[in-house]
């Protein structure tokens, strides 16, 4: 069993809250398997009869019936009418319900939606309601305020790096070489060789979320601009960018005009899909954000690399991603930091320039600066990676990620400098 205890105590936590838990990530990230394996073997450990659990698989062709909202209603009534049970409700893909005319009024604006299903069992006390979805609507201002503020979010990413070793059979250190080239897909740890690894992952990327982004987002006969898009930012993790400058990379190596626009919205739709993530500027100095250009990550760096055909392996921009992951998946808000200063150059001119800082991770009171570097193994390579970090004038706790297995030691300047496996393992290690 692969364990997924934070998302597991999440759910617990949230039991029974008066609220419809709103389970969402990005397709195969294991959100059917935390809900209908780990969080019903909870249930069952802690006395609940399997007759109050309803699971239901909306994804599967034997309930499609159940993919008509009347029939999904009339089914999960029959099923917890008993007012002196406790029943929870498992809804795997409610996405999968069709929104469909009210056939009881004659109003052709009168629809009936899954949200009206659930709010109806929410009515009743004694009913729990859990639903999972693989798309961005489980998450839109749409969807929120059809809920009434009644919805709450559980956001599952795919496996982090303790989670895979956990799993894993081997040595953590080789498990490092496997989650940095295939990522953490849960399937992944089952598949053996290199081939059966990269055909799953291009499959996941063309016959899943390509496919469901055009049929959701009703894309006709662009896959081809699709595909070089999320190439382009395949091969820019770590660098900074934006759809104008997207845009110019097709007008010179495609000949081809695609208007930033329609960059930007592709790029929209990937983050909806969850497939990628947008790190926004902050300027450290001035306290504000820069709107662009900006920085996006993979939620998966397999499907990454799974995209380049597994041939661009920067390890710096690979290890950049994962950390990035790491971060957020840890609950922090993260932003890409910039920090300007001035010098006199060689002719005792005034020039202003800026540096960044890869990560500045934000939670409540909370802030970390974090740069993420191959080796400090020199000096100058070493001032080169603190730069940004000694310029900063608060007091909040900086931290050298590298990728060799080192002792934790801090600098004169109080910067802590840590190994990745260390900081990926021990989520303490932040606050050595």
């Amino acid at each position: 069993m692969i364990k997924r205890d934070k998302y597991l105590e999440k759910l617990i936590a949230k039991k029974q809250n008066g609220l419809v838990k709103v389970i969402t990530g990005v397709r195969r990230c294991g959100k059917s398997y935390l809900l209908f394996n780990i969080y019903v073997d909870y249930l069952k450990s802690i006395g609940v009869a399997d007759e109050q659990i309803i699971r239901l698989a909306l994804d599967d062709d034997e309930n499609i019936r159940y993919r008509n909202p009347i029939e999904l209603g009339k089914y999960l009534r029959s099923l917890t009418s008993d007012r002196g049970k406790q029943y929870y409700v498992l809804l795997d893909e409610i996405q999968k319900v069709v929104t469909m005319k009210n056939p009881y009024t004659d109003d052709e604006g009168d629809k009936v939606s899954f949200v009206d299903v659930v709010l109806g069992l929410m009515k009743h006390d004694n009913v729990d309601v859990y639903v999972t979805g693989s798309n961005s609507k489980m998450l839109s201002s749409d969807i929120l305020t059809e809920f009434r503020g009644r919805s709450d979010e559980i956001r599952v990413r795919p496996l982090s790096f303790s989670e895979f070793v956990g799993a894993y059979d081997g040595d953590k250190h080789d498990a490092w070489t496997e989650y940095f080239t295939y990522g953490g897909m849960p399937r992944i740890l089952s598949e053996k060789s290199h081939e059966a690894k990269s055909q799953y992952l291009k499959m996941m990327f063309d016959k899943i979320y390509l496919s469901d982004i055009m049929e959701r987002n009703r894309i006709i006969n662009e896959q081809s601009v699709l595909d070089d898009i999320l190439n382009i930012i395949s091969s820019s993790v770590g660098s900074l960018t934006n759809s104008p400058k997207i845009s110019k990379t097709f007008a010179s190596l495609k000949q081809m005009k695609i208007d930033s626009n329609t960059v930007e919205r592709y790029l929209d739709i990937f983050c909806d899909a969850f497939l990628i993530e947008k790190a926004i500027r902050y300027d450290v100095k001035g306290r504000k954000y820069i709107g662009s250009p900006v920085k996006y990550y993979f939620c998966d760096i397999g499907l990454r690399n799974a995209r380049l055909g597994f041939r661009q392996q920067e390890e710096n921009h690979i290890m950049e991603n994962i950390l990035y992951n790491e971060l957020v998946g840890r609950g922090f808000d993260v932003d890409v930091g910039v920090i300007e200063y001035c010098y006199k150059d060689a002719e005792k001119k005034s020039k202003r320039s800026q540096l960044e800082i890869d990560f500045i991770a934000n939670k409540g009171s909370s802030r970390y600066y974090i740069q993420s570097a191959l080796t400090v193994g020199d000096e100058e390579k070493r001032r080169q990676e603190i730069g940004s970090l000694i310029r900063v004038a608060d007091s909040f706790k900086k931290i050298v990620v590298v990728k060799d297995a080192i002792i934790p030691w801090h600098d004169d300047n109080g910067i802590l400098y840590i190994g990745i496996e260390q900081f990926l393992l021990d989520e303490g290690a932040i606050n050595i």
